[in-house]
């Protein structure tokens, strides 16, 4: 049974991940979720992802621990042990997460439940983070097993919270509740249907030119791993390539008055 379902709602697509009962992340979620996320990307008609969860009270709860177990055996094991048939591995999970960061199109995660670990460094990687008032946990918490975040988690929440506070999550291995989430600006909104909200702004988005979105969200990404002078030749060089598009100029026609701009 596959783990991973899609529906389309309009020009947005929504991916749900399900793992019951527990709704851990797997190897195989992982490529299943690389594999909707990918398939997402190549239909033009698609302008936005969207992704949730799919078990009652969970986002993703985190990668399945057994799994990791059976990861650190095998490093540990002399010889290594031998390579998958065919020499090559399906996309895991590291590779799941810098798709999801490096798409064009937006990509909102709607969590709706426990959120921890591998399932919150899936979150990190989306654009967006919309998260439901009752959830109860979301974070870090690897350090209590001896292990630290590595699909992403110690480089991408010191972009978003900053570096002290991650310090103290990641280290502590903390959790905290979807609005105390909010509070710290580890989630960009927090309500009781994170879903049907994370839909509503997705339709937003869609209803934008794609390119001027790509091209925002692709420099917006880069603007700290460069040094500022690179950055602005390259916004100046993508802007105009931006203002020759259709939407660009279909927009600038349109004149819409500063009173229509929603105030953030």
């Amino acid at each position: 049974m596959s783990l991973v379902t899609t529906e389309d709602r309009g020009a947005v697509r929504v991916i749900t991940y399900s793992n019951p009962p527990l709704g851990t992340m797997t190897g195989v979620g992982s490529t299943e979720m690389f594999t909707a996320v990918a398939a997402a990307v190549e239909i033009e008609a698609v302008r936005v992802i969207v992704i949730t969860g799919g078990v009652p009270g969970i986002f993703i709860r985190h990668y399945d621990v057994g799994e990791l177990s059976d990861a650190a055996d095998a490093v540990q094991s002399v010889p290594p042990r031998a390579p998958s048939p065919g020499g090559q591995r399906p996309p895991g999970f590291h590779a799941l997460t810098d798709l999801i960061a490096s798409v064009e199109k937006p990509v909102i995660a709607a969590i709706n439940g426990l959120c921890m670990g591998g399932g919150f460094e899936l979150s990190l990687a989306c654009d967006l983070r919309v998260a439901g008032t009752a959830v109860t946990a979301i974070g870090l918490p690897e350090t209590r097993i001896g292990i630290f975040p590595g699909g992403g988690g110690t480089q991408r929440l010191p972009r978003i919270i900053g570096e002290a506070k991650a310090l103290e999550m990641i280290l502590r291995g903390l959790t905290v509740t979807g609005p105390s989430a909010h509070e710290i600006g580890m989630v960009h909104e927090v309500v009781d249907d994170p879903l049907a909200r994370a839909l509503e702004i997705a339709a937003e988005l869609a209803s934008r030119g794609a390119e001027g979105l790509a091209q925002a969200k692709r420099l917006t990404r880069a603007a700290f791993d460069r040094p500022l002078a690179d950055g602005l030749v390259d916004e100046r060089r993508s802007f105009g390539t931006v203002m020759r598009t259709a939407s660009a100029r279909d927009g600038l026609h349109a004149g819409r008055p500063p009173a229509d701009i929603e105030k953030i």
